[in-house]
């Protein structure tokens, strides 16, 4: 039984890279599995587990955050915030960059759609970028790190989906990874700057006519609208969630409205914009619940073959350790977002290991952001990172695909050196 166990985890991930639905090939192997090797009275156990998914009120906001976030993107936030920024930091070298990252934060905390924020940044940002002389490998890899903070600033999707895989307080992953977020944006821009100091030709700095003009066209007016309402409405969503005043659901549904006022007072609100905005997040939505209904009956299958109790031995027979075992699922989870999408992680590996860290008494908010930090590497890891795929196909034409994984592979290495960082000193999240 336990033979059969890991014969349907390797035949999930064989039949996912070879290209079959997730969600549909979740779902249907496993109830293959189980009618031919479980007992029919367990099954009756499944539909209650789909029907206590659909009343899992935190799940509620996956679908609020994602509207929010695709409204904002509709309202054409990031070019304006992108002028705002570039007269801010544009007067030394490597400033453009600099301002590229900000903007990449704002929007991860104001949308927190990876896909979005990178496809908009690099239609907007890497052709005025390259224009302006600078390398080709610091302006895709700056735009493809930056457009990845979505993962681990809050209000982030992927924290929301993690809280309800381990079971734990979706407001106290927020407020943990606060931290963590805003510092590896702080050695984003270090990096940054460092690259600029040492090769200023990389980097130029704006002439004082282009920020000239970029300031000409009512910048006031402009620096109210394009940061300080979309800051406003973050600091709403995410304060009353860390304040104790609203459930994440609560917040979700207020950035929500939030979102929608924005755009409304930016006229950028009418009813076709709203149809695309509605149909996109059905889609998104529709998509991660599809995956999470197949998860759950992964994971029934999976216990029911007795997969955890064969896990746990081989840990025990190893003795591994917490750590130990820590950084061999750390690994696994690395080396699978080479091939597979956060989601399908989070769904698949996340609840096979979750218990194996409450037998070690480890502690899964630190779990949860470890594991945000990681995920995030997947979206940059040749050569299936996604934001690669979705900067590649927006990128004008003389940008290979050589120069974005010779840019991405710096941020990759900050960002690994910093998930050891916060393995190695816990303190700096619980």
């Amino acid at each position: 039984m336990e033979v059969l166990a890991i014969l349907l985890f390797v035949s999930l991930f064989l039949l996912i890279l070879y290209g079959y639905q997730v969600a549909f090939t979740l779902g249907g192997m496993s109830l293959i599995y189980a009618l031919c090797f479980v007992e029919p009275a367990a099954l009756q156990i499944l539909p209650t587990r789909f029907m206590s998914i659909m009343g899992n009120q935190v799940l509620i906001a996956v679908p609020l955050f994602i509207f929010m976030g695709v409204m904002l993107e509709k309202s054409g936030l990031a070019e304006e915030l992108l002028d705002t920024m570039a007269v801010l930091f544009g007067k030394r070298p490597g400033g453009l960059a600099v301002a590229v990252i900000l903007v990449g934060t704002l929007l991860a905390a104001s949308t927190g759609i990876v896909g979005a924020t990178v496809v908009t940044m690099g239609l907007i940002s890497l052709p005025s970028m390259l224009k302006r002389g600078y390398k080709t490998e610091l302006a895709t890899g700056t735009i493809a790190s930056s457009g990845t903070l979505g993962q681990i600033i809050p209000p982030s999707i992927v924290l929301v989906l993690l809280g309800s895989v381990l079971n734990v307080s979706v407001g106290q992953l927020f407020r943990a990874a606060l931290i963590p977020g805003f510092c590896l944006v702080g050695c984003y821009i270090a990096y940054v700057l460092v690259w600029a100091r040492l090769r200023p030709q990389d980097a130029p700095a704006l002439s004082s006519q282009e920020i000239s003009a970029l300031k000409s066209d009512g910048y006031s007016k402009m620096l109210i609208r394009a940061l300080l309402l979309p800051v406003v409405l973050i600091v709403t969503v995410l304060g009353s969630i860390l304040a104790g005043l609203a459930s994440p659901t609560e917040a979700a549904a207020l950035g929500a409205l939030g979102a929608l006022l924005l755009s409304l007072m930016q006229g950028k609100l009418s009813l076709s914009i709203l149809q695309g905005v509605m149909r996109e997040t059905t889609k998104l939505t529709s998509m991660v619940f599809m995956i999470l209904f197949g998860a759950t009956c992964f994971g029934f299958v999976f216990r029911e073959l007795g997969g955890d109790d064969f896990l746990v031995d081989v840990i025990q027979r190893w003795q591994l350790g917490p750590m130990g075992f820590l950084a061999l699922v750390m690994l696994i989870v690395f080396v699978a977002g080479f091939f597979i999408d956060f989601i399908e992680i989070i769904f698949i590996i996340v609840p096979i290991v979750a218990p194996i860290f409450l037998l070690y008494e480890l502690n899964l908010i630190w779990i949860g952001i470890l594991l945000a930090v990681n995920l995030q590497t997947s979206f940059l890891t040749p050569p299936f990172g996604f934001s690669l795929f979705y900067l590649k196909g927006v990128a004008p034409a003389g940008v290979t695909t050589a120069q974005l994984y010779r840019g991405v592979i710096p941020f990759l290495i900050i960002q690994i050196l910093f998930l050891l960082v916060m393995i190695l000193f816990p303190g700096l999240l619980i």
